[in-house]
């Protein structure tokens, strides 16, 4: 159904000076989504690689779990340093390794 397809599809073309370009088919809901986030003046291509640099520094996270209640805190410690003394499932793994290795 030609309707359904280009309800489905939008179409974005990037030329770059010093690299070629590509044209990808997207979603109309991808597509709205891009563009609300993009930034005033922003090209989608720029968007994108922003979107997707992942080399941000372990402090840009401090203060990110600021807002969670100190009782929710607690109760992930003590769920972590649970995990950390259950070894069944570690036991479970090796059992399996040592089972497909011989």
């Amino acid at each position: 159904n030609q309707n359904q397809t280009q309800h489905l599809n939008k179409s974005c073309t990037h030329t770059h000076t010093q690299m070629g370009t590509k044209t990808i088919s997207i979603k109309d809901e991808v597509y709205e989504r891009l563009l609300a986030f993009k930034a005033p003046g922003e090209s989608f291509s720029d968007e994108l690689m922003r979107l997707t640099t992942t080399n941000t520094s372990i402090m840009d996270l401090a203060g990110a779990w600021s807002d969670i209640p100190k009782a929710e805190i607690e109760k992930m410690k003590k769920d972590i340093t649970a995990g950390r003394e259950d070894r069944s499932r570690l036991e479970e793994l090796d059992k399996m390794v040592k089972n497909n290795v011989s």
